[in-house]
């Protein structure tokens, strides 16, 4: 049987290492796997090593951005040639399923509903509006997709309002931890920090959504009567959100704040990073699905400091692995980094809690496990 995978983006940022997973799972239950991405990227060269066949074509993504007449019609364009791409592919492969891996990918639920496949959607994301785009995945959800896998509870209450036929399944996500157990960290000094200063981290990529300024905000609040902490940003902007890079620059230079953060842009060595790190933060702003970072944070035994955005609640046991704070509420999220900066033993208890619980509740075989099941009933279902 051969399987048709759609992916959204060609980086190796979250949603793209989740599929990497994905594959390696429906490779392991013999099924054949080809991939088609947006682009070329990072994530090409790793998918042909694992076994996969790589396709790049043009997918029409759906983006904010994209929301306004002019853009609309060019995703139109884009997926009528996408669709025609696929049905090429088709001809030579002769798919027995269709995998589409987040909502911003959206022909492959129609071309598979035309072709009569089976089709599963990976839903990454918790999305507010605008309401026409809402209504049109909601329509292409319950006329495509019987059983779309959700990451998190906080995903699936999400669409469970509005779907009538789906019923979303939860698999949390589960990844890799041996980069973030066994990998000894980077010497501070190595990234121009010094050896006794306190490192607080926050990775992700630059978008409206994860909070960027608002860890700058709270840098600026700390460093200001603990001058002995730095902060640290891990991530490059998405495309199109370039100019939130340069207003972060903006702040740091307006606020003297360029010795006491640092802003290291993309990395490949995140577990390294992570075992440097002494606290990390997640300040997302807007809802955030299921973050694989504080996976990655919490596996590397930091204490985690997160907003309650989405996910997150369900990954981090406020007063025993970290701290849940509100959305953007500045008090609460200083007072939370202040009681771990002036308590070590805290620290090293909330991080060593957070290790134990993200091997017991997040582990990989049990994702795959999850991931396989799942599989092996659409299959019947059809």
């Amino acid at each position: 049987m051969t399987v048709l995978f759609l992916n959204s983006s060609s980086d190796r940022y979250g949603s793209s290492r989740i599929l990497i997973e994905v594959v390696k799972v429906y490779k392991n239950a013999g099924l054949k796997p080809v991939v088609v991405l947006p682009e070329p990227g990072p994530l090409q060269q790793y998918l042909v090593e694992e076994g996969a066949i790589v396709r790049i074509q043009n997918l029409g993504i759906l983006r904010r951005k994209y929301v306004n007449i002019p853009g609309l019609l060019n995703r139109l364009s884009m997926n009528y040639k996408a669709y025609r791409f696929l049905s090429q592919l088709h001809s030579e492969f002769k798919f027995n399923l269709v995998y589409s891996n987040t909502l911003a990918v959206v022909v492959g639920a129609q071309w598979a509903k035309l072709h009569n496949l089976p089709h599963i959607w990976h839903i990454h994301e918790i999305l507010l509006g605008p309401t026409p785009l809402v209504g049109l995945l909601r329509r292409l959800l319950d006329r495509t997709t019987p059983s779309p896998i959700v990451v998190s509870h906080a995903v699936k209450n999400h669409w469970d309002n509005k779907l009538e036929v789906s019923k979303p399944t939860v698999i949390h996500n589960g990844i890799p931890y041996s980069e973030f157990l066994e990998k000894p960290g980077i010497r501070p000094q190595e990234l121009g920090i010094a050896d006794d200063h306190l490192i607080i981290t926050m990775v992700g990529r630059i978008n409206p959504g994860k909070g960027q300024l608002f860890f700058l905000e709270m840098a600026k609040r700390i460093v200001s009567s603990y001058p002995h902490c730095h902060f640290l940003l891990v991530g490059d902007p998405y495309p199109g959100y370039e100019n939130l890079e340069v207003q972060m620059k903006h702040f740091i230079n307006e606020h003297r704040l360029e010795n006491h953060v640092t802003n290291l842009g993309f990395r490949e060595d995140i577990g390294s990073i992570l075992k440097t790190t002494d606290i990390f933060v997640l300040p997302s702003i807007l809802p955030d699905s299921f973050p694989t970072v504080i996976l990655e944070a919490m596996a590397a035994a930091c204490p985690v400091i997160a907003t309650q955005s989405g996910g997150a609640s369900e990954m981090v046991v406020n007063g025993e692995t970290g701290y849940l704070i509100p959305i953007y509420n500045l008090d609460e999220g200083v007072n939370a980094l202040i009681s771990l900066i002036l308590d070590q033993e805290l620290r090293e208890r909330f991080g060593s809690a957070g290790r134990n619980r993200v091997l017991k509740e997040f582990s990989l075989d049990s994702f795959r496990k999850k991931i396989e099941n799942h599989l092996w009933q659409q299959l019947r279902r059809n």
